[in-house]
């Protein structure tokens, strides 16, 4: 198998367990062992473990890897981030998306919102209406931006989206995005981005707060606030 695959594969599979948890932050990783798991040579995997180190998801500490804490802190930055770049998307869109764009945008979120979800598909579906929201602005820019702080955020979104209760809630408040930026309202979908970004936070705060010693229990490492 070329290294190249090789890369991809240690990257694309040790990404979506950090992402869903399933590595646990602030778990050991060891070359040595990814390499017995995957089958691959040291360069790959460390040019894997690099990659995932330029994302946020893992640090190395001399000749150690271990999946970074979730930091509560960088959480809340992170919040600050997104809520002022997809306000920014969300006026974009208002001015610049077609009739045929935003009806098929609204038709989407719509269908979300008829069909109940889990928690994994939920997550899926909140990273599709960020993203498609990004799309609607037409600046790449704002697209990477968007999905690159979904990314940094995914672990903690986990911990939002585990109720049907917030799922439930996330949905509401994409509904009211929609709305606004259909009505081409720029004032009223920034609000409602505002709104959003400040509910998600405060969901996800709540759910740390009350479950803080179950997570650490499990070995799930969270810092700050």
């Amino acid at each position: 198998m070329p290294t190249a695959s090789q890369t991809e594969q240690v990257y694309e599979q040790v990404r979506q367990a950090i992402l869903s948890l399933d590595i646990v932050p602030g778990a050991r990783l060891s070359e040595r062992g990814l390499e017995g798991e995957f089958g691959a040579s040291r360069t790959p995997v460390r040019a894997a473990l690099m990659r995932l180190q330029a994302e946020g998801l893992v640090a190395r500490d001399g000749r150690n890897w271990h999946a970074t804490p979730i930091d509560l802190d960088e959480v809340a930055a992170l919040a600050e981030y997104r809520e002022a770049v997809e306000s920014a998307a969300a006026r974009l869109a208002c001015e610049r998306a077609s009739d045929d764009d935003l009806a098929a945008f609204a038709a989407a979120v719509t269908a979300r919102g008829e069909d109940p979800d889990d928690e994994h598909t939920g997550m899926r579906r909140g990273s599709d209406f960020h993203e498609g929201l990004a799309a609607l602005s037409g600046n790449p820019f704002i697209e990477q931006a968007v999905s690159d702080a979904i990314t940094r955020m995914a672990r903690a979104r986990w911990l939002e989206m585990r109720t049907e209760e917030g799922r439930a809630s996330a949905w509401e408040e994409h509904a009211a995005i929609v709305d606004a930026i259909r009505a081409r309202d720029t004032d009223a979908a920034a609000a409602a981005i505002a709104r959003h970004s400040h509910a998600n936070l405060e969901r996800l705060l709540a759910s740390i707060r009350s479950d803080r010693r179950a997570f650490g229990a499990r070995g799930l490492r969270i810092v700050g606030e």
